[in-house]
């Protein structure tokens, strides 16, 4: 993972007054603009054992949690991607979208996190930027690149892998390498769903294409009507995209060959303080570690 820049791991006691409490949240650098929500216990006289300091950090909260010493309460804004419904599917209670899955469990792995925001649609442009200037704290999931890593940091464990495959009409033959995929996209250009960060492959590899589809359903209609003649894009995503728009997979053929493969992660503003970006990857490896994250993914192949 990258070294956080202006990290705060920060200190307070087990018990203090919500006025000092307030006082004290004021006083720390950097909390007032990260969006986040610490509550307090209701004033209580403190023993001297409870005046000793305890830290934030991922072992500190490690050992907390093994100990049944609950977290302070953390609320992180965080927003939906709109146009994926592999990802976010408000609209279908039994299939509400892989990420949202993950971070209704995220929130069940730690009973004081809270994520603000989820019922707010958003395109990934705009998710990008929302990150970059600190209006979001979190976001599940996003592809990381060269250039995204610039704007936000991420944590280290996958949430699942995607494959860079070619959709295409059924008897079409699919390119099988990079120099066969500029020779096909010279006659069309190949079809991106708008703001896929998959667009950057494509640039760097010479490819003529254009970013045109509002969403993957959209790029498979825009396909059977011979608007393009290959859709770029990730497999699970556009296999969730056809069986939720009820085509036929007998109309369409993915390609054998897969163009790349990249994790999907979370997302975190710089601005977010090192306790707490310790605190979600420590619930991250739990997930992963005892195949709850496994489990959801499942749900979407």
């Amino acid at each position: 993972m990258e070294t956080p820049q202006g990290s705060a791991d920060v200190t307070f006691p087990h018990r203090v007054s919500r006025r000092g409490l307030l006082s004290w949240l004021a006083w720390v650098p950097g909390l007032g603009g990260a969006g986040l929500a610490f509550a307090a216990a209701p004033a209580e006289p403190a023993s001297p054992a409870s005046a000793t300091p305890v830290s934030t950090s991922s072992a500190a909260m490690s050992s907390a949690s093994a100990f049944g010493t609950s977290l302070p309460p953390l609320t992180l804004r965080t927003a939906a991607q709109s146009g994926s419904p592999l990802k976010f599917a408000p609209g279908d209670p039994q299939h509400p979208g892989l990420c949202a899955e993950v971070a209704m469990a995220l929130q069940q792995a730690d009973p004081q996190l809270h994520l603000s925001g989820l019922d707010r649609l958003v395109p990934l442009r705009r998710l990008e930027l929302m990150l970059a200037t600190n209006e979001l704290d979190i976001f599940l999931c996003m592809l990381p690149s060269e250039r995204r890593r610039e704007m936000m940091r991420f944590l280290p464990t996958p949430l699942y892998r995607v494959r860079h495959v070619l959709l295409v009409r059924a008897g079409t033959p699919a390119p099988m390498s990079w120099t066969a995929l500029r020779a096909f996209a010279r006659r069309k250009p190949v079809l991106l769903v708008q703001g896929s960060q998959l667009a950057v492959s494509l640039q760097q590899a010479d490819v003529n294409h254009v970013e045109a589809a509002k969403s993957e359903v959209d790029a498979v209609n825009l396909l059977l009507r011979e608007r393009a003649d290959a859709v770029y894009g990730q497999d699970m995503a556009l296999r969730h995209a056809l069986r939720i728009a009820g085509i036929d997979e007998r109309l369409v053929e993915f390609g054998p060959f897969a163009f790349d493969e990249q994790p999907q992660l979370v997302a975190v503003s710089r601005r977010l303080p090192q306790a707490v970006v310790d605190r979600l990857a420590e619930r991250l490896r739990h997930l992963q570690t005892s195949g709850e994250l496994a489990r959801i993914v499942d749900r979407y192949r």
